[in-house]
C-alpha cells in the first residue's frame, strides 16, 4: 500500500509518468491520436477553470489540479476515483460534443448545451427524488447569461454537480444498487457544496464553512462504510438467503427507506449513526422491512395478477351459469340475468380475498411511522367485507321479491335495478381507469405530479412508491396491443364455453341424479357424488385456467411471423440468393454503412428521410434499377472491396474458409487497367463459357443482338471484359517491351478493340474460333502457373494464339504481305517458316505473388464450370454471409461517422471459468479414450483442415508440428470453439477493429481510398504445383493469404486507434483475477495473453489486501502497456468491505461499471461471441437511442442472438431451435406490439446515463435477484424505460449441450421464475401496468412457468379424479346406467393434445419458416420429431414445474454451474438418479402406479381402445420422464455400460458417508441433501407438503375394498385392519433391523436364528391366512400397490417433521426405510434401460438419434464413441 501511495505522489510531480486509460489528460505534450480532436482539449480545459474557488484547508491544492481534484480534496474522494471519473467524464463530454448538431461556433470550447443536457440527463433521478418527497432540490439551474464571466461561472456550477455526482456514484461500491440512497448523499453533499461556492459561515465556528468529512478517505470512511456495514449485517443475519425475505432488508428494503422524509428526519447530516437504521441499533428496535415484503407462497400470483384471476373466475363463473340454464342466450330468461348478477358477489368476494392476502402478507411493514399503511389495511379489508355483504343483501332481495310475487314483477324489477345501481357505484373506479386507458397521456401526467392531492386521491388505491408512475404508453401502441388481447380473450372464451364447459353440464347432471348408488368403500360424505363431479371438474377448471398461455402463444406466433415477414427477415436464406442480390447488395451496403453528411434543417432532413425510404425500397426489391452498372475505377466500388474483403479475410483467420476460398470470394482490387468491377469468382463461375456457347450460337448475328445478349447478366457482361483486358495485360507483361512481337500484339488488340467499339464483330470474326482461342489460353495459364515455367512450351502456346487470332480468326483471310501492312506480321522474320516470341518472352519473377495470384483468378472465370454453389462449404460461414447481406435490406438507422457515434462499452462477467483449454485438457482422454482435441477435429472437421493449412503458410510442415511450434495457436483454435473466455474476447474485440476501420474510411480521400487497389508486393509462394498432369492443381504448403493484398489493415495511418479508443471499450470483469496471480493459476497468464493480444481490453478484479488485522477490498483496473511490455495498474480504488453481498455476477457487474466509458454499455456473458460482420453495423443500433418508439426514447436496444452450439448433438439442436424462438420471434413480439420486453439477459444495450443514476444493469439482492438479468428489465419499465429489439444485428450465443447440463439451467431459470413471483418488482408491474399488458407480463415471465406447472397438475387431477371414479364405484355405476356416460374420458383428454408440445413447436416452425423456407422448416420439425424431441420438451416441463414449485412453496433457490463444456462422455446411472429422482422418476412412478390400477378396476380400461386414447398422453409422460436421461446419454444404452452402472449405483447406495462426504460418494448425504429445502420453509409450507403427501394414503384406502379378503364389506374397519397389518410389516422391519445391530457382528448366530424366527412366523401367517380366509395370492400382489404408495406418504411426511423425529428412534427407521425405497425406484428405472440394452441394434439407433446432427456434418460419432481414433 505504501508504494502504491508513493508511485502516485511521484505521477503528479511527473505527469508523462502517469500511467493512463484511454486518453492521457493529465498531459497534453503526450503524442496520442485521440489528443488531436479539439473536443477533448475542451472538456479538459473546462475542468482547469478552479479561478477563485476557496482553497481546501490542510491540503496542498497546486496550480495543476483541476475542478475534479478541488472535489477530491474538499470531500475526501479517493485520488484513483478521481482520475477515473476524471477521465469518465472528458471523454463523455469530448464525444458529446463531437455529435453536436449544428457544430459549435468554437470547438476550442465546451459548449455549455452539451454539458446541460448531460446534467438534466444525469441528474434527473435526483430532481424527480425531490419534487416526489417535495424537498427543495439543491442543484440550482444557472441563470442565462450573457456576460463572459457569469457564462464561465455557470458552466464551472454544472460541472461541479456533474462532477460530484459521478465521484460520489464512482465510490459507492454496493451502494450503487440503492440509487435513491445515493440521492441522499447527493442531495447533502450537493447542500455542503452550494454553501461552499457562495462563501457561507459555519454557525458553530463562524468560520468559512467546510463540508463535515474530510481527508483521506474521508467519504469512504464516514458515508459509505456504515450504510455497507448495514447492509452486510442484514445479510448475514439472512443465512445465505436461508432466512425468510421477511426476516431481514435487501437492497431494494434499504434503498426505498429513502422515499420517505424519515429517512431525512431519522438518518440527518452527517449521518446519525445511533439511527434505527444502522446496524448499531439492535435487530428488534432496527427499521424492518420497507415497502414491500417478500412472502413465500402460491398465493402471491393471486396478488400480484388478481385482476387477471378475477376475469377467469367470473367468467367461468358466467359461463357455468348459461350453460346449466336451457337457453342458448341469457338475455332469452330473466332467471338467467338475474343469476349472473352473482358475479359481482363473487367479485366482492375476491377483492375480500386480496385484502386478506395483503394484510397476512404486509402486517411487518406496519411501526409507528407507517400507521397510515395499517389504517389503508384494514379499512380495505372492512370496505371488501361491507361490499360483499351489500351485494349479497340486494341480490337476496331480488329473490325474495320474486319468490313473494311468483313472478317477475315491477318490484322484483325495480329491486334489480337498484342493485345495478349499487354496481354502478362499485365500479366507478374502474370506469374512471377505462377512461384513463383511453387516454394514457392524461394518465401519466397525473402520476407525475408529486402533488399532495394526487397522493390523497390514490392513497387508496397505491402506496406511495417512487417507481411505477407514468407507465402508460401511447394511444398507437395501446391500441395495437389490446386488439391483440382481444382476439386472444374472444378465441379463448368462446373455446372454453363450448368445448370445456357445455359438454361437461350433460355428465355433471348424470351424476348428480345417481340414486341408490352404492361405493365399494366407506363413504365418508354419503352419497351425493359431490366429490366425484369436484373430480370431473379439476382438470377441466385447471386447463381453463391455464389454455390462455397456450392461444397467446399460438397469436403471438402468427403475429411475430407476420412481424418478421414485413420486416423483411429470410428474404435472403442461403448463398444462392445472395448471388441473385448481389449487385443491390454492394449498393445497400454503401447505403447503411457509409455515413453522410447531416442535413441541418428539419425540411430537408424529412425530405431525405423520404429519399431514404424510397431508396431501400429500391434496394429491396430491384426497381428501377438502383444498382449503377459501376466500374472498378469508381471510389465506391474500391469502398465496397474493401469492407467485402475485410470480412472474407476474417472468415479465413477464423478458418471457416480454406485459401482457394478466400479467393473464390474476395472482391479483388482495381489492377491491370480492367475496366469493369471484379465481382468474386463465385459470382462470376461458369459465365465465360455461358457466354461462348451464345457467341457460337450468334455468330451471323448482329453484334448488338449478341451484345445484349451478353448484358442480361451483369456477371456475364463482367466476367467478358474481365477475361478479355486480363488476357490482354498477361500477353502483354510476358512479352519483351520494345520487341517486335509486342508491336504485333498492341496492333492486334487494338484492331479487336476498335471492332468491337464498331459493333463489327459479328460481321468480322468467326465467332465459332473463340473456342479455340479459348483452350490455348487456357493451356498458356497452366503453363504460367507451372512451377517450372517451360518457356518453349509458352512460346509454341503463343504462336498457336497468334495463328488463331491473325489468321483463322477473321473471315477474311488475309495474306501475310496485307498482315505486314497492318502491322500484324513480322517484318525481320518469315511469318510462314520462323516462330515468333522465342527471344521475346521475359517471364515475371516467382516472387511477384499478385501477378501469379491474378493469373490464378483469370483461369478460374476461363475454366469454371462448377455453380460454385457450396462455396463457401462452411455452413456457419454461409449462414452468417446470407444473415448479414439480409440484414442491410431492413430498416435500420442511417450509420454516422465514427466520429459521430455514440461511444459505448461492453462489459463481461467473469469468475473462474476456462479462458483457453490447456494443452494436457487437450490432450486428456475421457473412459472411452477420446480426447477434447480428437472431438473438436471430428465435430469442425472442415475447419481443422483450413486451420492445418493455415499453420503450414506459417511454418508447420505437419501436424506434429503444430504441437511442437504452434501449441498457442492450437489452443486458441480449440478454444474458439468451445464457451470460453478467450472466444467471448475475440468476438468483442472485433468491434475495436471494426472501428478502426470504419474510422479510416470516414476520414480517408478519393486517394486514400484508391490506394486500396494499389496491391503491396507479398512474400514468395508459388500457390499451385503440377501433380503430373496439365490440369491437376493442388495448393502447396507454402501458400499464403495476406490482408495486405485487399483488406484494409496496411492502409490505417494511426489515427483510427484514437478514434476506436473513444468510442470503444471493453471491460472483463475477473473479479478473481488477483487471487489466480497470486497462487500462479494458468488462467492468470491467459488472461495476460488476452490483454497483451487486444489493446482495448481493460481487466477489472477485486484485490484483497491484508494488513494483518485486517483486510482491504480494492476495484483494480489493468492493461497491457504495449511500450513497457508489461501489465500496469491503471486504477486502484478501495471498497467497504467484501465485494459480495448479495449474488455474485451482479456485485461483479457493479464493481466493474465504474470503469466503463460512453453513452452505452453493452452486457456480454461469456459464453457468447461476435463477428466483424455484424460489428460494423454497432454505429447504426446505437443511433435508434436517439429515435422515439412510441411515446419514449428507448433505454434497453434488444439485440437478436444466434444460437452456436445447435450444431453439435440433436439435443443441442433442440435447445437451440427453442432457444431461437424465443430470442427471435418471442422478443420480437414483446416488443412491438404488447410492449413488455424485459431484459432476458445478454447481449441487450443499455443507455448507459439513464441506467448509473437508477441502481445500474442489474439487481443483486440474495436469492430474490437470482435470476439478477430480468430485474434490470422491471427495473427499467418501472421507472418509465422503454426496452426495443433489434434484429438486423445479432451476437452469438453458446448454450447447454448435455440434457444434465441443460436441466440444471432450466433448474436455475424456473428457481429463478419462482423467487420472482414473490419479488415487489412483480406485484408492482403486475399492478401498475395497465389491464393488456400486464397479460402480456404475465404470460411472458411468471405465468409461463405458473401454467407449466398447471399443465403437470391437470394429468395429475385427471388421473386421480379418474382413479377415484372407478376405484370408487361411481364410474362403473354411470356406465352401467347411460351409455352415453363412457365419453367421459374422451371430453377431459381431448385437452392433452397439449402433452405433444405443439404450441412449444409452433412458434419454432413460423420462426423456421420465415428464416429459412416453410418446407425445410416442416423438415426439420418432422426430423426432430423423429429423433424424440418432443421426449425432451415433455421432460423439461417437469423440470420447469417441480423446481418453480418447489421454489415458490420452499425457496432453495441457488445459481447452478452448468460446466458449459462438450458432452460426450457417459453418465453413470447414479449421476442420473441424483439428479432427477425427485424431479421425474418418483413422480412418473406414482402415475404410472395410478394407470396401473386403473386399468385394473376401471369398467372403461377393459375396451382397449377406450384405455388407450384416454390414457397415451399419460404413458408419453411417464416413458419421457424415465427414458429420457438415459436416451439422450451417450452410450446410454451399451449393455457393458449398464452393468457397470448397475453396481456403481449399489455401491454408492449401500455406502456409508462420513461427515465431508460428497452426495456423489453416499446415498444419506444425498438423501439428507435432497431435504435441504424444508429446513428453511415456514409453517405454511410444511402444512402443504404434508397434505400433498396425504394423497399417497389413497391408494391404501381404495385399493384394500377391493381384496377379495374384504369380502365386499365397506366398513371403515376394513381399512382399519390394513394399517394393522402395515404396523405389522413395520414391526417385522424393526426386529430385522435391530437385531442386525444388536447381534450380527457378536452373535451372529442369534442374528440369524432371529432371522429364521421372523420368516417361519410370517411365511406361516400367511399361509394360514391363505388357508383360513379368502385372502389370494393376487390380493398379496394388489397389496404392494396398497402399502407401497403409503410407506412412501410416511417417509415423506417423516421428512417434514425431522426436527422432531431426529432424536428419536423413529428417524433411524425412516433412513433404513428410505434406502430400501431409493433401491425399489432405482431397479423400476434400470429395468426399462437393461432391457433396451440388451435388445440388439439399439444402442447403434440411440447414437443415431443422439448424434444425427452431427452426423449430417460428416462426423464419425461411432468412432468417437468406440474411442478408435485413426492414426
Amino acid at each position: 500500500m505504501r508504494r502504491q501511495r508513493q508511485s502516485v505522489a511521484t505521477a503528479r510531480d511527473a505527469p508523462s509518468l502517469e500511467v493512463y486509460n484511454i486518453i492521457p489528460i493529465h498531459d497534453f505534450l503526450t503524442e496520442h491520436p485521440s489528443l488531436r480532436y479539439p473536443e477533448v482539449r475542451a472538456a479538459a480545459a473546462a475542468l482547469r477553470i478552479v479561478g477563485d474557488l476557496p482553497k481546501p484547508p490542510f491540503a496542498d491544492f497546486t496550480p495543476r489540479m483541476d475542478l475534479m481534484d478541488w472535489l477530491g480534496l474538499l470531500f475526501g474522494f479517493q485520488i484513483d476515483n478521481v482520475r477515473n471519473q476524471r477521465e469518465n467524464l472528458v471523454l463523455h463530454l469530448a464525444n458529446s460534443q463531437m455529435r453536436l448538431q449544428p457544430p459549435p461556433r468554437h470547438p476550442d470550447g465546451l459548449d455549455p448545451t452539451v454539458l446541460r443536457r448531460f446534467r438534466k440527463k444525469l441528474l434527473r433521478n435526483y430532481t424527480n427524488w425531490c419534487s416526489f418527497l417535495g424537498v427543495r432540490c439543491h442543484v440550482t439551474s444557472p441563470t442565462q447569461s450573457r456576460h463572459q464571466t457569469n457564462a464561465v461561472l455557470n458552466l464551472r456550477r454544472e460541472l461541479l454537480y456533474v462532477a460530484l455526482y459521478l465521484l460520489i456514484w464512482g465510490e459507492s461500491a454496493n451502494l450503487r444498487f440503492m440509487p435513491e440512497c445515493l440521492c441522499y448523499i447527493f442531495h447533502h453533499m450537493a447542500m455542503e457544496l452550494n454553501k461552499v461556492l457562495g462563501g457561507e459561515f459555519d454557525d458553530m465556528t463562524g468560520m468559512p464553512y467546510w463540508p463535515s468529512f474530510s481527508g483521506d478517505c474521508a467519504f469512504l470512511k464516514s458515508v459509505v462504510m456504515p450504510i455497507y456495514k448495514t447492509i452486510k449485517t442484514e445479510v448475514e443475519s439472512s443465512n445465505n438467503g436461508t432466512k425468510p425475505h421477511s426476516a431481514w432488508r435487501n437492497y431494494d428494503d434499504i434503498n426505498e427507506y429513502f422515499w420517505s422524509k424519515r429517512a431525512l428526519k431519522s438518518l440527518k447530516w452527517p449521518l446519525d449513526y445511533t439511527s434505527n437504521f444502522f446496524d448499531t441499533t439492535p435487530k428488534s428496535s432496527r427499521v424492518g422491512k420497507t415497502g414491500f415484503v417478500e412472502q413465500r407462497s402460491f398465493w402471491n400470483v393471486y396478488r400480484s395478477f388478481d385482476r387477471l384471476w378475477i376475469l377467469l373466475l367470473l367468467y367461468l363463473q358466467a359461463a357455468i351459469i348459461v350453460a346449466t340454464s336451457d337457453v342458448q342466450f341469457p338475455w332469452q330468461d330473466r332467471d338467467v340475468e338475474v343469476a349472473l348478477l352473482t358475479v359481482f358477489i363473487s367479485w366482492a368476494g375476491l377483492r375480500l380475498l386480496q385484502s386478506v392476502l395483503d394484510a397476512s402478507t404486509q402486517y411487518s411493514l406496519v411501526s409507528r411511522e407507517t400507521y397510515w399503511l395499517f389504517i389503508r389495511l384494514i379499512l380495505k379489508f372492512l370496505v371488501a367485507v361491507a361490499w360483499t355483504v351489500l351485494f349479497s343483501v340486494f341480490y337476496a332481495r331480488i329473490w325474495s321479491q320474486k319468490n313473494k310475487d311468483g313472478l317477475w314483477s315491477r318490484a322484483a324489477n325495480e329491486r334489480i335495478v337498484t342493485f345495478l345501481k349499487v354496481v354502478f357505484v362499485y365500479v366507478i373506479p374502474e370506469l374512471l381507469a377505462l377512461v384513463l386507458f383511453i387516454v394514457p397521456w392524461i394518465r401519466n401526467w397525473v402520476e407525475e405530479l408529486n402533488l399532495g392531492v394526487v397522493y390523497f386521491l390514490t392513497w387508496w388505491f397505491y402506496s406511495k412508491t417512487f417507481v411505477g408512475r407514468g407507465m402508460r404508453e401511447g394511444l398507437v401502441d395501446n391500441v395495437k396491443y389490446t386488439i391483440f388481447w382481444f382476439i386472444v380473450l374472444a378465441t379463448k372464451f368462446i373455446f372454453s364455453y363450448y368445448l370445456q364447459i357445455r359438454p361437461l353440464i350433460a355428465p355433471t347432471r348424470a351424476l348428480l341424479n345417481l340414486k341408490n348408488a352404492t361405493y365399494n368403500w366407506h363413504e365418508f360424505f354419503g352419497s351425493t357424488h359431490r366429490i366425484a363431479v369436484g373430480m370431473l371438474w379439476l382438470p377441466v377448471i385447471l386447463i381453463y385456467l391455464m389454455d390462455l398461455q397456450i392461444w397467446y402463444s399460438i397469436y403471438s406466433s402468427f403475429v411475430g411471423a407476420t412481424i418478421g415477414l414485413f420486416s423483411h427477415l429470410g428474404e435472403i436464406r442461403n448463398i444462392d440468393q445472395l448471388r441473385l442480390r448481389f449487385q443491390f447488395f454492394s449498393s445497400a451496403m454503401q447505403f447503411n454503412l457509409k455515413p453522410e453528411e447531416h442535413l441541418l434543417s428539419p425540411k430537408a432532413t424529412m425530405l431525405k428521410k423520404a429519399r431514404d425510404a424510397i431508396h431501400r425500397l429500391k434496394l429491396r426489391y430491384g426497381i428501377g434499377q438502383p444498382f449503377n452498372k459501376i466500374e472498378s475505377s469508381q471510389v465506391e466500388a474500391t469502398w465496397f472491396a474493401l469492407i467485402w474483403n475485410e470480412i472474407i479475410l476474417t472468415f479465413r483467420e477464423e478458418d471457416l474458409i480454406n485459401d482457394r476460398e478466400v479467393e473464390l470470394l474476395e472482391l479483388p482490387p482495381n489492377c491491370w487497367n480492367i475496366r469493369v468491377i471484379r465481382w468474386p469468382c463465385f459470382l462470376l463461375c461458369n459465365e465465360l463459357l455461358l457466354a461462348l456457347s451464345q457467341a457460337n450460337e450468334l455468330c451471323d448475328a448482329p453484334d448488338h443482338w449478341l451484345w445484349s445478349k451478353i448484358c442480361s447478366s451483369e456477371y456475364r457482361r463482367c466476367a467478358v471484359m474481365e477475361a478479355f483486358d486480363s488476357i490482354k495485360f498477361v500477353i502483354l507483361r510476358i512479352v519483351k517491351n520494345g520487341t517486335e512481337e509486342e508491336s504485333i500484339l498492341n496492333r492486334l488488340f487494338m484492331e479487336i478493340e476498335e471492332n468491337v467499339e464498331n459493333e463489327k464483330v459479328t460481321e468480322v470474326y468467326k465467332l465459332t474460333v473463340l473456342l479455340r482461342i479459348h483452350e490455348k489460353l487456357i493451356s498458356l495459364l497452366e503453363r504460367l502457373m507451372d512451377p517450372e515455367k517451360k518457356v518453349f512450351r509458352i512460346v509454341n502456346i503463343l504462336q498457336a494464339l497468334y495463328e488463331l487470332c491473325a489468321w483463322e480468326f477473321p473471315k477474311t483471310r488475309r495474306s501475310t504481305p496485307q498482315l505486314r501492312q497492318l502491322g500484324l506480321a513480322p517484318i525481320s522474320l518469315d511469318a510462314d517458316t520462323e516462330l515468333l516470341f522465342v527471344n521475346a518472352i521475359n517471364l515475371p519473377p516467382l516472387d511477384d505473388v499478385v501477378f501469379y495470384r491474378q493469373i490464378r483468378r483469370v483461369h478460374t472465370i476461363l475454366t469454371s464450370r462448377d455453380p460454385m454453389h457450396n462455396v463457401p462449404k462452411n455452413i456457419e460461414a454461409r449462414e452468417r454471409l446470407a444473415f448479414f447481406s439480409n440484414s442491410l435490406f431492413m430498416t435500420m438507422p442511417q450509420a454516422p461517422s465514427v466520429e459521430k457515434m455514440m461511444a459505448f462499452s461492453v462489459l463481461t462477467p467473469y469468475y473462474d471459468e476456462e479462458v483457453m483449454y490447456r494443452q494436457e485438457m487437450l490432450r486428456a482422454e475421457n473412459e472411452d479414450g477420446i480426447s477434447t482435441l480428437f472431438y473438436l477435429q471430428r465435430i469442425y472437421e472442415d475447419e481443422w483442415v483450413n486451420f492445418v493449412e493455415r499453420m503450414r503458410r506459417e511454418g508447420a510442415e505437419n501436424e506434429n508440428d503444430i504441437w511442437s511450434k504452434k501449441v498457442r495457436d492450437l489452443r486458441l483454435w480449440a478454444s474458439y470453439r468451445g464457451q470460453t473466455l478467450s472466444r467471448t474476447v475475440r468476438g468483442m474485440m472485433y468491434y475495436y477493429s471494426a472501428l478502426k476501420k470504419l474510422a479510416f474510411l470516414d476520414s480517408a480521400s478519393e486517394m486514400d481510398i484508391r490506394m486500396g487497389t494499389q496491391i503491396a508486393p507479398e512474400p514468395r509462394r508459388s500457390y499451385y504445383t503440377n501433380d503430373g498432369g496439365d490440369n491437376t492443381l493442388q495448393p502447396t504448403p507454402s501458400q499464403e493469404i495476406s490482408r495486405m493484398a485487399s483488406g484494409i489493415t496496411h492502409l490505417l495511418k494511426g489515427s483510427e486507434y484514437g478514434s476506436a479508443m473513444m468510442k470503444f471499450t471493453y471491460v472483463v470483469a475477473c473479479q478473481v483475477y488477483g487471487q489466480h496471480k497470486a497462487r500462479g493459476d494458468h488462467r492468470a497468464e491467459e488472461i495476460l495473453f488476452l490483454m497483451k493480444n487486444h489493446e482495448a481490453l481493460r481487466i477489472a478484479y477485486v484485490d484483497e489486501v491484508d494488513l494483518g488485522r485486517e483486510v482491504e477490498y480494492y476495484s483494480v483496473l489493468v492493461k497491457f502497456d504495449q511500450q513497457l511490455q508489461r501489465e500496469v495498474e491503471i486504477y486502484r480504488i478501495r471498497l467497504p468491505g467484501p465485494l459480495k453481498l448479495g449474488e455474485g455476477k451482479p456485485e461483479n457487474q457493479n464493481h466493474a461499471l465504474i470503469f466503463t466509458r460512453g453513452d452505452a454499455i453493452q452486457t456480454i456473458d461469456m459464453n457468447q461471441d461476435n463477428h466483424f460482420e455484424e460489428a460494423l453495423k454497432m454505429r447504426n443500433l446505437l443511433e435508434s437511442f436517439k429515435t422515439y418508439y412510441g411515446i419514449r426514447k428507448p433505454t434497453i436496444l434488444g439485440v437478436r442472438e444466434k444460437v452456436f452450439t445447435g450444431s453439435v448433438s440433436s439435443l443441442a439442436w433442440f435447445m437451440s431451435a427453442q432457444e431461437t424462438s424465443f430470442v427471435t420471434l418471442g422478443q420480437r413480439v414483446l416488443a412491438n406490439p404488447l410492449k413488455v420486453r424485459m431484459h432476458y439477459g445478454h447481449p441487450d444495450v443499455f443507455d448507459r446515463f439513464w441506467f448509473v443514476p437508477r441502481g445500474g444493469i442489474s439487481k443483486a439482492s440474495r436469492v430474490i435477484n437470482i435470476s439478477e438479468d430480468i430485474f434490470a428489465g422491471f427495473n427499467c419499465t418501472l421507472r418509465g424505460g422503454n426496452v426495443t429489439h433489434h434484429e438486423y444485428i445479432q451476437v452469438g450465443k453458446g448454450r447447454d449441450v448435455g440434457l444434465n447440463q441443460i436441466s440444471m439451467f432450466e433448474a436455475k431459470v424456473a428457481s429463478g421464475n419462482g423467487e420472482q413471483a414473490l419479488s415487489r418488482d412483480v406485484y408492482r408491474l403486475g399492478h401498475r401496468l395497465d389491464f393488456f399488458r400486464m397479460l402480456s407480463f404475465f404470460y411472458t415471465t411468471v405465468g409461463y412457468y405458473f401454467n407449466t406447472m398447471l399443465i403437470v397438475f391437470t394429468v395429475y387431477a385427471f388421473l386421480w379424479g379418474r382413479l377415484y371414479l372407478a376405484l370408487s364405484g361411481v364410474e362403473k355405476i354411470a356406465k352401467d346406467r347411460s351409455s352415453s356416460n363412457e365419453a367421459l374420458g374422451a371430453i377431459l383428454n381431448q385437452q392433452f393434445i397439449i402433452q405433444l408440445g405443439l404450441f412449444t413447436a409452433l412458434p419454432m416452425i413460423l420462426e423456421n419458416s420465415l428464416e429459412r423456407g416453410f418446407l425445410p422448416a416442416i423438415w426439420d420439425f418432422i426430423t426432430m420429431q423423429l429423433q424424440l424431441a418432443s421426449f425432451f420438451y415433455t421432460f423439461s416441463l417437469g423440470t420447469r414445474t417441480h423446481y418453480f414449485g418447489r421454489t415458490i412453496l420452499h425457496g432453495g433457490a441457488k445459481y447452478r454451474a452448468t460446466g458449459r463444456g462438450f458432452v460426450v462422455e457417459h453418465k453413470k446411472f447414479a449421476e442420473n438418479y441424483r439428479l432427477y429422482a425427485r424431479t421425474h422418476f418418483i413422480k412418473a412412478i406414482e402415475l404410472a402406479i395410478i394407470l396401473l390400477v386403473y386399468a385394473a378396476y376401471s369398467p372403461l380400461a377393459k375396451s382397449s381402445i377406450v384405455y388407450i386414447l384416454m390414457t397415451i398422453s399419460s404413458w408419453f409422460l411417464i416413458t419421457s420422464w424415465i427414458i429420457s436421461p438415459f436416451l439422450f446419454n451417450p452410450s446410454g444404452f451399451d449393455w457393458l455400460k449398464t452393468v457397470n452402472d448397475f453396481d456403481d449405483f449399489i455401491a454408492w447406495l449401500w455406502s456409508r458417508g462420513g461427515l465431508f462426504t460428497k452426495a456423489d460418494q453416499s446415498w444419506f448425504t444425498w438423501w439428507n441433501e435432497e431435504q435441504e429445502h424444508l429446513k428453511t420453509t415456514g409453517v405454511w409450507g410444511k402444512l402443504l407438503e404434508i397434505i400433498l403427501d396425504l394423497r399417497f394414503f389413497f391408494f391404501q384406502y381404495s385399493i384394500v375394498y377391493h381384496l377379495r379378503i374384504a369380502e365386499n364389506r365397506t366398513s371403515i374397519g376394513v381399512y382399519l385392519v390394513s394399517w394393522g397389518c402395515i404396523i405389522g410389516i413395520t414391526a417385522i422391519y424393526i426386529t430385522t433391523i435391530y437385531a442386525q445391530k444388536r447381534y450380527s457382528v457378536k452373535e451372529h448366530i442369534k442374528y440369524r436364528f432371529i432371522q429364521f424366527l421372523v420368516i417361519v412366523l410370517t411365511v406361516l401367517v400367511v399361509v394360514m391366512m391363505l388357508q383360513f380366509t379368502k385372502l389370494t395370492v393376487v390380493d398379496l400382489l394388489i397389496s404392494l400397490l396398497a402399502f407401497v404408495p403409503t410407506g412412501w406418504g410416511l417417509i415423506s411426511i417423516a421428512q417434514v417433521l425431522k426436527p422432531f423425529l431426529l432424536s428419536t428412534v423413529v428417524w433411524d427407521t425412516v433412513i433404513s426405510v428410505a434406502r430400501f425405497y431409493d433401491l425399489f425406484f432405482g431397479l423400476i428405472v434400470m429395468a426399462p434401460v437393461a432391457l433396451l440394452s440388451w435388445l440388439p441394434g439399439f444402442q447403434n439407433m440411440q447414437t443415431r438419434i443422439l448424434f444425427n446432427e452431427a452426423f449430417s456434418r460428416g462426423l464419425q460419432i461411432s468412432i468417437i464413441l468406440a474411442g478408435k481414433k485413426s492414426t
